[in-house]
């Protein structure tokens, strides 16, 4: 992407522009509801075969985790596998039947599906009680009130990213075992099986499915602990939509699964350590307003609620990142926002106070449709159904799809602790708190205004599926642009807040762009 495109350079054409900007959003992202339209069986292009090779995010190479060797094609084991598929599969039902279409999508497709379904579910702030207190949700209690987590858009990115790197790990341990054993799929092995899913070369141990499955179960039943219950019908679910579909026998789905569950344990080795814990420490928050004051932010943002909430995660910025160091965050901050009462300001100040005298249909509707806020899966959720879209209707492989969530994932969350960082170091005041005449309809976040984190999340996630999917840059530098400029539409930022924030977003998206140019999937 052009790494100089302003916000401000489409404010003299942007009014011309909406119509055709907001039908390529409609189009080419997704819905911020959790109601995903329904998506046909997955037929890929190819097999990646040298997947085998790619480089992992936390496994040290593809072989790190070991597999035993399957019985051979002719072994009286296997054949009594191929013999007892064959059977069940005559007892398959029409719901079975449409089970198997579901789950035939393909395995990281779905599962980033139900994470995204997961984070929208719990996307809802704690109320305050009658002390006038915010309880803070309990992952020891996760079902109590207020339920643990609230899946606010840092923890979503995080947990897509952490989903996203467990199934990609796992599935380039299992394409290295794939090759390595190279059992037929069992349709070639016994042409008496009819399977219900087209069949490739791919080899069918270890189960690729298994392995997602697994691997996403480990993720999620961390992210999600009140949902185990859900998540473990899932899981069972799709390997029996394997054995019903004839794709897979008993020893494949078990060798994915144990395959799967051991990367993602090593995942969430990384996840326990990662500083996710102290996120959200409120003791820093004096020492942060003090350093604002100190470089010349006069006015430091307030909580607008009433009772005033506590900011939201003042420390997610020293989370660690995926594509850099805990040193790149710093030198990625932002310049400093412009001075209080500055002219940059008031020039702000007054085209948001314009806005909201005069909003037009066009800027409503753009910032109603990107609000991605309570109830949603929040603005990486929505960048993540957008790779997910690309990669079904470009017949992407099981692996090479599971690549570019990760790719995404995790500049997505480098993005997340790059504008938290930014957020809590100047700690600016958002425009309501400096004129009441600015008044937003699409929701007030509780936590500093610069940058913009729409803007941040959606340039980086633009940067990186810029680079996977070269001919769609075009609409997708318009919806990152889209999405940023409608914080200021939806009386959210001001100008600066999202011209710095997409633009620090594709400077962290350029970080995951560089990794992918070295893993081996060229």
């Amino acid at each position: 992407m052009n790494k100089n495109i302003k916000i401000s350079s489409l404010r003299p054409v942007f009014t011309s522009l909406t119509g055709t900007l907001f039908i390529a959003a409609a189009l080419f992202s997704c819905s911020k509801t959790v109601n995903d339209p329904s998506a046909s069986v997955s037929a890929p292009s190819t097999i990646d075969a040298n997947a085998g090779n790619w480089k992992p995010y936390i496994l040290s190479s593809s072989s790190e985790i070991a597999v035993a060797e399957p019985k051979g094609a002719t072994s009286t084991e296997y054949l009594a596998e191929l013999k007892k598929l064959k059977e069940s599969m005559t007892t398959v039902t029409a719901s079975q039947r449409e089970i198997v279409n579901y789950w035939g999508a393909g395995a990281a497709f779905r599962w980033n599906e139900i994470g995204r379904e997961l984070s929208a579910r719990y996307n809802s702030a704690p109320a305050s009680n009658a002390d006038g207190k915010y309880p803070v949700p309990d992952a020891a209690n996760p079902l109590a009130d207020p339920k643990f987590p609230f899946a606010n858009p840092p923890y979503t990115a995080r947990a897509l990213a952490y989903l996203s790197v467990a199934q990609y790990d796992a599935l380039v341990s299992a394409w290295n075992y794939k090759f390595k054993f190279n059992r037929k799929a069992p349709s070639k092995a016994d042409e008496s099986i009819k399977a219900l899913l087209p069949v490739s070369d791919l080899p069918s141990y270890p189960s690729e499915d298994a392995v997602v499955a697994a691997a996403s179960f480990e993720i999620l039943k961390a992210m999600f602990p009140g949902e185990v219950p859900f998540l473990e019908a899932k899981l069972a679910e799709h390997k029996n939509s394997r054995l019903w579909a004839g794709m897979n026998v008993d020893s494949d789905i078990a060798a994915g699964e144990a395959l799967g569950k051991a990367v993602g344990q090593k995942v969430m080795t990384r996840a326990k350590a990662d500083g996710m814990g102290a996120a959200n420490n409120q003791a820093k928050t004096a020492e942060m307003i003090t350093n604002a004051v100190k470089i010349g932010i006069t006015k430091p943002w307030l909580s607008q609620e009433f009772p005033a909430r506590p900011p939201m995660l003042p420390t997610y910025g020293f989370v660690q990142p995926w594509n850099f160091n805990s040193a790149t965050v710093v030198a990625l901050r932002p310049k400093a926002p412009p001075l209080i009462d500055s002219p940059e300001f008031k020039e702000n100040m007054d085209e948001l106070l314009t806005i909201a005298k005069k909003q037009t249909r066009d800027q409503a509707r753009i910032a109603n449709f990107w609000a991605d806020g309570v109830g949603s899966y929040t603005p990486p959720g929505h960048w993540h159904r957008k790779a997910a879209d690309l990669c079904h209707s470009n017949n992407f492989s099981e692996v090479r799809t599971a690549r570019t969530f990760a790719l995404v994932g995790t500049a997505i969350q480098d993005a997340g602790v790059c504008c938290w960082d930014a957020k809590y170091y100047y700690y600016y005041p958002r425009p309501n708190q400096m004129d009441s005449k600015v008044k937003t309809s699409v929701g007030l976040p509780n936590f500093p205004s610069y940058t913009s984190g729409h803007s941040m999340f959606s340039g980086a996630a633009a940067e990186v599926l810029s680079y996977i999917f070269p001919k769609d840059k075009e609409k997708l530098d318009a919806m990152a642009a889209e999405a940023s400029v409608s914080r200021i539409y939806g009386l959210i930022h001001y100008r600066f807040d999202c011209e710095q924030g997409l633009a620090t977003g594709h400077k962290v998206g350029d970080y995951a762009v560089q990794r992918a140019k070295t893993d081996g999937a060229q």
